[in-house]
């Protein structure tokens, strides 16, 4: 296949079609899965990485506006009643608001994390396994890119 124009365009479409199955797909709630949307989690998910990390940290991380980040650390730690984040004052400086991951949250996020790791599986599984190894070499070379395209912003 020639490297044109037209060629790279319609891998740019192949690539955006494959963004929205991914995109539906995670709208869809799996039985049984904690009742996270895709923004709670991701602050779960850095705070797993790494806390205590204040409100405005994981709302620059997560690549949310402030008063989203706000709604968000509210529903977290008014979640289901158990509470998944805590949110408190800095003592060193009263200005900071440090979030911390609760035990609930630590569960729920095991949880949601793996339900949606679990549907990944069955997508390789349908890979023989040479196509697998090499679908893996070029999705890290596809998110060294992504990710040096948003380092540069």
């Amino acid at each position: 296949m020639p490297d044109t124009q037209e060629t790279m365009d319609k891998m740019v479409e192949e690539i955006f079609e494959l963004y929205k199955v991914i995109s539906a797909a995670r709208q869809r709630r799996p039985a049984g899965s904690e009742d996270l949307s895709e923004a709670e989690f991701l602050t779960l998910d850095q705070l797993a990485k790494e806390e205590p990390l204040t409100i405005g940290e994981v709302q620059k991380r997560i690549g949310v506006v402030p008063a989203q980040m706000s709604r968000i650390a509210r529903a977290l730690e008014e979640q289901s009643g158990r509470g998944y984040v805590e949110c408190k004052i800095n003592p060193q400086d009263r200005r900071r608001v440090d979030i911390f991951l609760t035990p609930a949250g630590k569960k729920a996020y095991e949880d949601y994390r793996t339900t949606r790791m679990s549907s990944m599986y069955g997508v390789l599984r349908a890979l023989a396994p040479e196509d697998r190894f090499e679908f893996m070499r070029m999705l890290r070379e596809i998110r060294t890119a992504f990710e040096k395209q948003l380092g540069g912003e």
